[in-house]
């Protein structure tokens, strides 16, 4: 059985803003590097075998806390979803410019330009691949973003059919999704989204 922990980045300075990021690249702000100083207290006990991440800097600082003595791996298939034209705009431009938008999730939006539904099914499938014959029975922590962890999720329920969602994971700044996966690929999902290193109190579930 594999326990592979799934980790939103820090609060970066795009958050901030309150900027649509998408993989445009901004680094944490003082805020996020306290709450990923935070987060690394929380992995001390935790026994990693290996530590991935995104290679935009917000999620591979934040990996960086966790890490210890452990390399970080840097993988493009962790990245936030591309949002091409989206990106750059906070919500009250992006709901001027794409009105459409006003009850939609950006992440998946379909707007031309931005990652397609079939380009992300090949992300989430290639990491999950590669998950499944390089690690069995590791502890993996993987750091990556909030858009793209949600539909991570919705594609260990849904297989190639995620899309058909509406995107019902929200996911915090630092906040720890565990999910079990068997030797067949099954997947099991203990929590998602736990952020109690931020509040300093103890998580009975994190091990």
């Amino acid at each position: 059985m594999t326990t592979l922990y799934l980790i939103r980045h820090g609060e970066s300075e795009g958050n901030v803003q309150k900027i649509i990021q998408g993989q445009t690249d901004y680094p944490l702000s003082e805020a996020g590097m306290l709450q990923a100083e935070k987060l690394g207290r929380a992995f001390a006990e935790v026994n990693l075998d290996a530590v991935y991440s995104s290679d935009l800097t917000r999620a591979a600082d934040t990996a960086a806390k966790i890490a210890g003595s452990i390399p970080v791996k840097e993988d493009m298939l962790l990245r936030e979803v591309f949002l091409g034209p989206l990106e750059g705009k906070t919500r009250a431009e992006l709901e001027a410019d794409y009105p459409e938008l006003a009850h939609k999730s950006v992440v998946t939006s379909g707007i031309p330009g931005t990652e397609t539904f079939d380009m992300l099914t090949e992300r989430c499938r290639s990491f999950v691949h590669y998950l499944h014959h390089e690690h069995q029975d590791d502890h993996i922590a993987c750091v990556s973003h909030g858009g793209f962890i949600s539909i991570l999720l919705m594609y260990f329920i849904a297989g190639d059919a995620w899309h058909q969602w509406n995107r019902p994971f929200l996911i915090g700044n630092t906040g720890i999704t565990k999910v079990y996966m068997d030797e067949m690929g099954q997947v099991k999902l203990h929590y998602t989204n736990d952020q109690c290193h931020l509040h300093d109190t103890i998580s009975h579930t994190r091990g």
